[in-house]
């Protein structure tokens, strides 16, 4: 059985991320209307989402769009989380 051994190393271009609001901060109204912009729900939606902290706000993002959305949801004073998806 003596043979070549070979190693195979895969690279995944399109890992994904997801967006994670840990805490709203102060300004509560000013992180719904964000969550609003990126995640296109109403209001009353986001409302929900900020009743089941820590809540994933963005699912299956390229890394760059989670660090843009999450960096948007900290300039309105938020706790949030760039994490990527391990399946």
């Amino acid at each position: 059985m003596g043979g070549e051994v070979r190693y195979v190393t895969l690279v995944c271009d399109d890992v994904p991320y997801s967006v994670v609001l840990a805490d709203p901060g102060t300004h509560t109204m000013d992180v719904l209307k964000e969550i609003r912009r990126l995640t296109g729900l109403s209001l009353w939606h986001g409302k929900l989402l900020l009743g089941q902290l820590p809540t994933t706000v963005l699912n299956d993002q390229p890394e760059d769009a989670a660090r843009a959305a999450a960096s948007a949801l900290r300039a309105v004073g938020a706790v949030a989380l760039v994490i990527e998806q391990i399946d």
